[in-house]
């Protein structure tokens, strides 16, 4: 590729094309997987000068490796931060936020429905490091703003939430932050670079869990975190290096692959999932239909103005409570029975028993997250066939 000024590329096009790197020598198409563990030197003086950072030299694979840089780079287009840092899931990456801004006894204001690990991350183990983690129900702006004290060091929000899809104004949120001169990161998991860049609407950092739609195909796990050159540059230098939540370079390369087809994929989870919450919403055995697509949610207007489209998630609970939740899920034929979310084929589990076990009854009920909510990530497969396999699910409740 020839193009000099990326910036000029649409979204799709990066996804396909990337940075446009490639090995001149070879003329390799594909941006080479570099499956190595360490890197030679060409002398004694080059290796001294690489430790020092007095020279650009690939040194060992936990510091740094061209296919994952690669990655970085692409990512960090698509999110429209200065850099990204990939790590080896999205909990490393989770870790390496924190611990890049905060010390004991400095604190965290979240909401609290949040992906399981994170929210057992906040309220189980930076507790034992004196981090203290203050939630609040995202109903309002205000509530955020009354939490904030002189330890406030992060705000963190993830939105659409897991898994009850809550949304979060990220531009109302960022003024906060501003204000008060703290940190906002934002998990974009859910919605993904092509449907929403909470860097656009004032957020600081955001983060992946890159194994779901970046990956897209449910054969790789993997982190992000994309933001400023500062943030990520010391990022990787004094925490993720120490911590050693790298990436592997052939895991890198499978996320690579996976952006070629985001914006196609995201396209059609986006119709398929709209056309199963209608569905949802207008079944006589559906209590409720949580989805952003749909005017009857409660963040349906915020959604339209930072996403591009809602997304291909949906929970919704039954009529006749956790009981008729588990015939559902056990009597459908098509959709596969499994955490996780974000692949091609759809998946759909119950989270109070599955992703979200961290929480207790008491906790769900604070939420809002009931338990009788299903979660669905609706996949590409022909949309007929998955809402013919809920019909029959549904006619033997």
């Amino acid at each position: 590729m020839k193009i000099s000024d990326l910036s000029k590329l649409n979204f799709e096009t990066v996804c396909v094309h990337g940075t446009g790197k490639f090995d001149r020598q070879a003329k390799a198409v594909n941006f080479p997987i570099y499956q190595t563990s360490t890197f030679a030197f060409d002398d004694s003086l080059e290796a001294a000068e690489a430790f020092l950072e007095k020279r650009k030299s690939y040194i060992y694979s936990r510091w740094g490796n061209p296919t994952v840089e690669y990655l970085e780079d692409v990512i960090s287009l698509l999110e429209g931060g200065e850099k990204a840092l990939i790590t080896s899931s999205g909990m490393p990456a989770l870790s390496v936020l924190v611990f890049s801004f905060l010390n004991s006894g400095e604190n965290i204001v979240s909401q609290k429905t949040l992906y399981g690990g994170t929210y057992s991350f906040f309220t189980k183990f930076l507790p034992k490091l004196n981090i203290d983690v203050k939630f609040v129900s995202g109903e309002s702006l205000e509530e955020f703003e009354t939490k904030i004290d002189s330890r406030t060091r992060l705000i963190f929000i993830e939105t659409p939430a897991n898994p009850t899809l809550k949304i979060i104004d990220i531009e109302g949120v960022s003024k906060i932050a501003k204000k008060h001169e703290i940190i906002l990161a934002v998990d974009n998991t859910f919605a993904t670079p092509y449907l929403q860049n909470p860097l656009k609407f004032g957020a600081d950092v955001v983060l992946h869990s890159a194994t779901k739609y970046i990956g897209g195909h449910g054969d790789v796990v993997a982190g992000i975190l994309v933001g400023s050159a500062n943030f990520i540059d010391k990022a990787k230098k004094e925490i993720l290096r120490t911590l050693g939540g790298t990436i592997d370079p052939f895991a890198a390369f499978l996320l690579i692959r996976g952006l070629k087809t985001l914006a196609v994929r995201i396209e059609k989870h986006c119709k398929n999932a709209k056309k199963i919450a209608n569905f949802l919403s207008n079944h006589d055995k559906v209590k409720k239909v949580y989805y952003p697509g749909l005017s009857s949610h409660p963040g349906h207007e915020i959604a339209k103005k930072q996403m591009k489209d809602f997304g291909g998630m949906i929970s919704f609970e039954l009529k006749g409570g956790r009981k008729t939740g588990e015939i559902l899920l056990d009597s459908l034929k098509v959709m596969t029975l499994a955490v996780s979310l974000g692949e091609t084929g759809s998946l759909i589990t119950h989270p109070a028993s599955s992703t979200h076990y961290q929480y207790s009854a008491e906790d769900l009920e604070d939420v809002g997250m009931s338990e009788e909510m299903i979660r669905l990530s609706v996949g590409i497969e022909n949309v007929n066939d998955l809402i013919e396999d809920l019909s029959q699910a549904f006619n033997k409740l």
